[in-house]
């Protein structure tokens, strides 16, 4: 059968609204850092975000979300109370101060991982989820669920982040933990907005939540500190104003005033030199091809899905949005076919590849148009050989 030359072809496109230069660039002084618009998926900022590194307390947010998994799938209940091990009381750091053999509700526990970064509560909780009631065990499973969420730069030895060889986390891994703890576990979530929890008052003058940045009134909401000689001053942070989400991680900083000040900075840089704005909506026409041997010889090709950017507030030109597609494409064609992309650039921040799809359908066309087509292909490749 005589084809026609199929090509990729490119389209540059005007979208409805202008941008394009970067906000002025954040120098952080954290050592690593991870960035992100939760909304949009868009990385604001990175800085050594792949590397491995102690992550101390901030580790515990594994431990939470496995406890959030097992509450889900019935393996823990929220009143169930569980028996505290020697192992778990004779941990040192912060603490419940709980003590071996007492029981403590698996709601209390969750607490006092999260508001008093309880070592001994997290070890509680990995002992009760643990195929073979150890901390090592239940690291184990914490490498192995990492992995499959997509954390490939995590490696657990314990359940508290209490200094141990082999304990690493990257700030990309925490940031994607993160969102996964706001986005799956909705009806926890705001326990890690909670500025206090004494306990049954046998927590000495330190029951107040480490987050520095939830009383600021900034719209922060989570999520852990962590500290150690090793790691330094540490935060997994998220911030929510209006309709958008920040989620952030620091680690490496010198001091807590330090970690407080820098993860400030963040939130309002964050908030205030981007804004979301909606560009292109489900079903907007983006381009139409030639479509080859159908009933019709055009079809129509569409964005997806919505788009909504995040966009430097400062700039005022235009961003450059092209569509990549095969023409002509080949009937039958269904509607709703992945026929194409399009790529929208933004300077100094990810590009954004949008599916296009096929308008409508388009049958494969009878003998009539077959012949038609089949004479006009043989045409166009010969005529100019013979001078037609």
């Amino acid at each position: 059968m005589i084809r026609p030359v199929v090509a990729m072809m490119t389209l540059a496109l005007s979208l409805m609204f202008v941008s394009g230069l970067a906000a002025q660039t954040f120098e952080t002084q954290a050592r690593a850092a991870y960035v992100f618009d939760q909304n949009t998926g868009t990385v604001l900022l990175e800085r050594n975000a792949d590397e491995a590194l102690p992550p101390a307390s901030m580790s515990k947010l594994m431990t939470l979300y496995m406890a959030f998994e097992a509450i889900a799938d019935g393996r823990l209940s929220i009143d169930q109370e569980l028996t505290v091990s020697q192992h778990a009381m004779d941990y040192g750091g912060s603490s419940m101060f709980l003590r071996a053999t007492e029981r403590v509700s698996v709601e209390d526990l969750l607490r006092g991982v999260i508001v008093l970064s309880g070592n001994d509560a997290s070890t509680v909780l990995a002992e009760a989820m643990s195929p073979d009631g150890t901390e090592a065990g239940f690291a184990r499973m914490m490498t192995d669920r990492a992995r499959a969420m997509g954390m490939n730069n995590s490696t657990f030895a314990n359940a508290n982040g209490w200094p141990a060889a082999g304990h690493r986390m990257s700030m990309r891994d925490l940031g994607i933990l993160a969102d996964r703890l706001i986005s799956d576990f909705p009806t926890f979530y705001p326990l890690f907005a909670e500025t206090e929890f004494p306990f049954d008052g046998r927590v000495p003058s330190n029951s107040q939540n480490r987050n520095p940045i939830l009383t600021m009134g900034i719209g922060a909401d989570g999520l852990k500190t962590g500290h150690t000689q090793e790691a330094g001053y540490g935060l997994v942070g998220s911030a929510k104003q209006g309709d958008r989400r920040i989620i952030f991680v620091i680690t490496g900083l010198e001091s807590a005033q330090q970690r407080r000040d820098e993860s400030e900075r963040i939130v309002n840089w964050a908030f205030r030199q981007f804004a979301e704005r909606r560009i292109g909506e489900e079903g907007q026409r983006i381009a139409e091809i030639d479509v080859w041997m159908g009933e019709a010889s055009t079809v129509g090709l569409a964005l997806a899905e919505d788009i909504s950017l995040l966009l430097p507030i400062q700039s005022r030109d235009e961003m450059d949005a092209e569509a990549t597609f095969r023409s002509p494409i080949e009937a039958p064609i269904r509607k709703g076919d992945e026929l194409g992309a399009l790529t929208v650039t933004r300077a100094g921040l990810p590009d954004v590849v949008v599916p296009l799809i096929a308008e409508d359908d388009v049958a494969r066309g009878g003998f009539q148009v077959r012949m038609g087509t089949t004479a006009q292909v043989l045409f166009d490749r010969l005529g100019p050989m013979l001078g037609l």
